[in-house]
This record gives structure tokens, sequence and C-alpha cells, in this order.
């Protein structure tokens, strides 16, 4: 009775909410570049002939960007062992949809999930007919659970992740959500420790399988790789300089972390990786106001005074491979903003990361990192000056990428394990 009662609220609510958040989801489309790809698929109206569409595949939902880098990852060891399968990327941005279709893997057709309205689903099942649905991390929509459930199409959910604090909103309303997240037919933990969560929320124990983390196993995807263009780019301004990247900075931490690289280590480059590219005017104003002369990767020219300058790595993709030219790997969204970013391509390139205060999104990892000093932690842009000098000691650094390597290393064989349980039939 409550399950009902909560998914006529749910239903009620959609509408008026896709009404209010419309205008600003416009605005970032137009921003990304994404009204140029198919949004309209966005609401199961498809441009695509029928008869070219694959039908009976693996689909895998894919709503952010980072969900969508983990299942090219895992459809990338998928196709070690079976490179004929075909796949359906369903992502939920136009950076996602991007990453997904520059990546060109064969037989894997890219499209955007349908928005939750029970119409637009049914029509996305009725022309695809999924053999399977796999939900990367946490995105657990009640009106394509619930059509997946009518018509027996699987819907399983891999690197299963709840922060904290959705843990602890999650379980406030556990009696009103069990019967939705019952429906799920496989649940891939990451560690031991998250299956109560799941039970608690209605997945029987059995379905629930812990395999590690397909975000950070190591033995799977591509690690990051130098490539000669950017060795160039980085010659250029300057031979035998420490290259100091910020990875994925939110707004307000690209000049604060840029000026603190430059009072810890003046001979330093600082190399700003904003997660969003399409921030590149607002990055450049911030850093020039902070006394920056800035470079953008999409249109380099020297600038005039080596000494102020400061590169912007402003394409899509291209992250990874940046941080095998580091020197030192700064985790943004963790200093003025909430949940942090992904430490693992710094992890796996072998350099010694900086994290800040609020890394909830990857929680139990940093957490393993602290308790191992296999990072530094800074709180302050003084102690960010102090961690970006600790950090530059080679000693100290080799310290540090062993540590969280070996960390890391437990996760071995998630990506694979996930794999396998995936191919278990219903």
């Amino acid at each position: 009775m409550r399950f009902k009662s909560a998914l006529i609220l749910y239903r009620l609510l959609l509408p008026p909410l896709l009404i209010i958040a419309f205008p600003g989801w416009l605005m970032k489309m137009l921003r990304r570049g994404g009204c140029g790809t198919d949004l309209a698929e966005r609401a199961a109206l498809y441009t695509t002939p029928l008869d070219f569409e694959p039908c009976g595949v693996t689909h895998i939902h894919a709503v952010s960007v980072g969900e969508t880098l983990l299942a090219l990852k895992l459809i990338r060891q998928w196709h070690l062992a079976e490179s004929n399968r075909p796949f359906v990327i369903a992502t939920g941005t136009a950076t996602g949809h991007a990453i997904a279709t520059t990546a060109k893997i064969p037989n894997v057709r890219v499209t955007y999930a349908p928005l939750d309205f029970p119409s637009m689903v049914r029509r996305y099942l009725a022309r695809f007919e999924p053999a399977q649905i796999i939900l990367i991390e946490g995105e657990t929509w009640p009106h394509l659970l619930l059509s997946c459930h009518q018509q027996k199409i699987p819907v399983r959910l891999v690197n299963a992740r709840m922060s904290p604090r959705s843990a602890r909103r999650y379980q406030k309303f556990a009696n009103w959500l069990r019967p939705l997240f019952g429906l799920l037919d496989a649940v891939a933990v990451q560690d031991t420790g998250d299956a109560s969560i799941w039970q608690t929320l209605g997945v029987p124990h059995h379905r629930i399988h812990q395999t590690g983390s397909l975000k950070f196993d190591p033995s799977s995807g591509t690690h990051p790789t130098p490539r000669p263009e950017f060795q160039s780019i980085l010659d250029q301004l300057g031979n035998h300089r420490p290259i100091i990247l910020a990875a994925s900075t939110h707004p307000g931490e690209e000049s604060w972390i840029a000026t603190a690289i430059r009072n810890a280590a003046p001979h330093a480059l600082p190399v700003i990786v904003p997660r969003h590219a399409e921030r590149r005017a607002d990055v450049k104003a911030e850093l020039e106001l902070a006394g920056f002369e800035t470079i953008l990767r999409s249109s380099f020219t020297l600038p005039k005074d080596l000494t102020k300058a400061c590169l912007i790595i402003d394409s899509t993709g291209e992250l990874s491979d940046w941080t095998a030219h580091a020197s030192i790997v700064i985790i943004g969204k963790s200093f003025l903003s909430t949940g942090g970013q992904n430490p693992c391509e710094a992890i796996l390139a072998k350099k010694p990361i900086i994290l800040g205060p609020h890394m909830e999104n990857f929680q139990p990892l940093a957490n393993q990192l602290i308790a191992n000093h296999a990072c530094l932690v800074a709180n302050t842009a003084t102690e960010l000056s102090h961690a970006i000098t600790n950090a530059l000691n080679p000693n100290t650094a080799k310290t540090m990428t062993h540590q969280a390597l070996t960390i890391l290393s437990h996760h071995n064989g998630a990506t694979q394990r996930i794999i396998d349980l995936l191919n278990l039939p219903k």
C-alpha cells in the first residue's frame, strides 16, 4: 500500500518537476553541444530506421559521464571474450553521449535513455526489446523497473554505490521503497559491507554479489598513457618543469588551486582540467584575474611570459592521458565543492595525489588512502601549498604511489567478475 501511494505521488510530481527543470536542462544542452544530437530519444522518439536497430541485446544505462566511461570499460573487457557481441549504451547527458559515440566501439549503438514516463519507457522497450538492462552505480527509475518486470526483462545493478548520506535517506523510507528495489534481479556491490544496505532496501540476500569495484579495477580498461602531442605542448611551455595537474575541477576551484601551486612551486606549470569543458571562458577569465597567462588546449598559442603560464585542458575525454604527464595530481570537486572526483586514473599513472576534505562520492577509497598514507589531504590553501611541496619530494611520491596501487589491487578482477554475473541466466 505504501509503495502504491509513493508511486502515485511520483507520477503526480514528475510532470511539474520536468517543466521546472526543462529550461535549465535545455541551457545545459546548448552549452555542451547536445542539441545537435538525437535529443528526441529522451522522449523515445527515434529517427534511425527500425530495421537497423539492434534488437534483443544487452543495454547499459549510464546516466553521467563517469558512468558512461565505466560502461565503455565494461564493454571493452566483454569484447575480449566476445568480440562481436552487440550492446546498446543509453546515456543521460550530452557529454556522456558524445564520449560513448566518439569511442567508436564496434557493435555498440549509442542512444539516450528515455525519461521515466510510462509511455516513453514502453516505446523504448518495444523498439529495442532488450535482453537485459544493466544499471551503473545507482540509477533506479520506478517506471523502467516496473515495465521491465512486467515484460520479464532482467535488470541488474552493477558497481552499486550509495554514499552514507544517501543510505540514511533511503533507509528512512525503506518500507516505501522495498517493493521497488526488490525488482532488481541482481546487485553487484563493491564491498561486503554494502550488502546490508541493499538488503534493508528490499533486495533478497541471494541476489547480492560482492564483486569489487568496476571503477577501481586495475586489471581492465586502458591505463593512462603519455601522448607525444601532449608532451610537445608541455615542452613548449618549458622543459623539465614540474607539471601539477588539477583534475576535474568545479567552479571556484581553478584559481584557488592554481594560486596554491604558484605559492608552493613558482617554477611549476599549473595544468587545469575543468570537469566541464564548456566552462573554458569562465575558467580563463578567473585565472587571468588571479594573474596567470592562460593557454587553451583547443587553441594553443605560446604565452608571452612562461613563468605566468597556466594550461587549461578544454577538451573532452583526454584527462586520463594528461595524468600520465603530471608530477602531481590534485583531485577536483574536493575543495570548494562536494563529492570529489575519481582518483584512480592518477593512481594507475603512478602519480602522487592530493585530496581536499570533500570526497563523499569516493569515501571508502579515500578513507583507505588516507589511513595508509597513500595520499595527502589539504583543507586550506596553505595546507594545499604544503602538500604540493611534500608531494614533489621523490621519496614521498614513491611511497604514496606504491601504497595507493596496493589498495587498488584489492579490486583486481572486478570487471570480469561482473561480466560473469551478467552472463548468468535470470
